[in-house]
């Protein structure tokens, strides 16, 4: 499909999306600019605050923004999942060159000029709003200008908390290996960037032609009438956002029903096992909020936090990451130990497994399996010390991971291994810039991209069942519950998941629409 039918067939998502973005970057925006410049007026006249705040300022600006994620998830009224954890974090990225530029230009106006104004008899409020604020006045806009880019950029990790946006679209390219999507996300955000710097790039150029002109105070209603369409603009969109919202949960079952936030993790199963959920539940009368593609561990987090009551898991990665134990083989005992835990730690209910495993799957080319005639990793030994390999985050952090899967084979790679986005792993592996990485042994890309997977013929990986994650309160509340998740024990095949995945990533086609089918099929759509 060309990008220009991409655009044509999906332009009501891609315009929600944008329209999403917008709204984040123009309200985090604005939250930053009411705190930043009188925060950056008060340090001009508190000195010995300088240093502290803008020091903190800093700090806050160097911490990457999924970590920020985390910390903000469990927080009361400013965490959680959604636009609001997404706006704090824009902020806080958003307020350094803000308040650094206002200090900047205040202190840097000519003290003659300043001396003048006292001696005129101006009172310190009128030399502030008539003599320094108009003449610091494009310095200070070059900060709202690099705020106002900056949030552009970070907004498309928004997607990663459920808050929506152009990131949406980039994630979702990645997984899918998709151009079309990565440049739907990718060149509104670039457009709306270069925009936002050209228009207040003129704005700045007005004021710096301002500065050397008479006529301050007309220049003064002009900042006046500018500040003003923003917060109204603001305001529109911040109301037309949350009145959508509201009319979409009203739309999503009846008033009296139910309702259940169900989330997933950052990769097409994870979120094909959450719409499975979600439309057994909405047939059953339940409403159901989505909280999508959320990166790391921010589910497990947002379950905690009381943000999520559902999510879809995987025994051994709870086993292993959550609960910090050491891998082992046994699927029943890891499930068992999973159950018992959860429920004692954490008040989280574990479901009966769904019927499938998706387990690392270490794999290779398979032109280059049939060519050496490999099977299993151990046949792979030999030719390592020849390989490049190339891992997902997770697996070389995990206790299950890189660590002690390269001790219990002995292997040694040509180079230390890359660390990068999994969903890129199997496009680098494709390509040739790669030729071993550690996958999802579901994943529809294996056969899409002629990949092959190597038998873990020494049992090194623990059992990976995947099974959904409950809220006890969530499942004692909604009686609907019981009866969908008793349907889907033991009822997906690991043939039947990777052919759901292979539909997504592979032929591109909504997991929605793929989910509908399944279910259809299945007989658990309910009339």
């Amino acid at each position: 499909m060309s990008f220009f039918n991409f655009l044509k067939q999906n332009w009501p998502e891609l315009f929600t999306l944008l329209r999403q973005h917008l709204w984040l970057v123009l309200i985090s925006t604005f939250v930053a600019v009411a705190i930043g410049i009188p925060t950056g007026i008060l340090l001009t006249r508190r000195k010995s605050l300088r240093g502290p705040v803008l020091g903190i300022a800093n700090i806050m600006q160097t911490i990457p923004s999924l970590a920020l994620f985390g910390f903000l998830i469990p927080l009361p009224f400013i965490g959680g999942i959604g636009a609001r954890t997404a706006i704090v974090a824009l902020v806080v990225y958003a307020l350094l060159p803000i308040i650094r530029n206002t200090v900047t230009g205040i202190v840097g106006v000519d003290p003659n000029v300043r001396e003048a104004a006292v001696a005129m008899g101006m009172t310190g409020r009128q030399i502030l709003w008539q003599v320094e604020l108009p003449l610091a006045m494009p310095v200070i806009i070059t900060g709202v200008r690099v705020a106002m880019v900056i949030a552009i950029g970070v907004a498309t990790i928004a997607a990663a908390v459920g808050a929506g946006g152009l990131g949406v679209y980039i994630f979702r390219g990645l997984r899918q290996y998709d151009n079309n999507l990565l440049l739907a996300g990718a060149v509104p955000a670039a457009l709306m960037a270069l925009t936002a710097d050209f228009g207040l790039g003129l704005l700045e150029h007005h004021f710096s032609l301002a500065k050397r002109r008479k006529g301050r105070t007309r220049s003064q209603a002009k900042v006046i009438a500018l500040v003003a369409v923003a917060v109204i603009a603001s305001a529109v969109i911040f109301g037309s956002y949350f009145s959508g919202r509201r009319n979409l949960n009203s739309a999503s079952g009846p008033a009296n029903s139910a309702r259940v936030v169900v989330g997933s993790k950052d990769f097409t199963e994870s979120a094909i096992l959450a719409e499975i959920v979600a439309q057994m539940l909405e047939a059953r009368g339940v409403t159901v909020e989505r909280k999508y593609e959320l990166g790391g561990n921010l589910p497990h987090d947002a379950m905690l936090a009381g943000r999520l009551d559902l999510y879809p898991e995987y025994t051994g990665t709870s086993y292993t990451a959550i609960l910090h134990h050491q891998p082992i083989t046994d699927p029943r005992a890891v499930y068992e130990q999973v159950k018992a835990e959860y429920a004692q730690k954490f008040g989280v209910a574990v479901s009966d497994p769904l019927g499938f495993e998706n387990s690392f799957a270490i794999l290779i080319r398979g032109a280059e399996a049939r060519k050496l005639k490999l099977k299993t990793i151990s046949d792979a030994i030999p030719y390592a010390s020849n390989w490049r390999a190339g891992f997902g985050q997770d697996f070389m952090s995990r206790a299950d991971g890189y660590s002690g899967f390269s001790k219990a084979y002995g292997l040694k790679f040509a180079d230390q291994p890359r660390e990068m986005d999994l969903s890129l792993t199997y496009i680098a592996l494709a390509s040739g810039k790669v030729d071993l990485i550690a996958g999802n042994s579901t994943e529809g890309r294996i056969a899409a991209l002629d990949l092959f997977q190597l038998e873990d013929d020494r049992h090194y990986f623990p059992p990976y069942e995947a099974v959904y994650l409950i809220r006890q309160d969530t499942l004692a509340r909604v009686a609907q519950l019981r009866d969908v998740l008793t349907k889907l024990a033991h009822a997906i095949s690991t043939e039947e998941m990777r052919q759901l995945n292979y539909e997504v990533d592979a032929n591109k086609r909504n997991q929605a629409e793929v989910v509908r089918e399944w279910l259809k099929k299945k007989g658990f759509t309910v009339t």
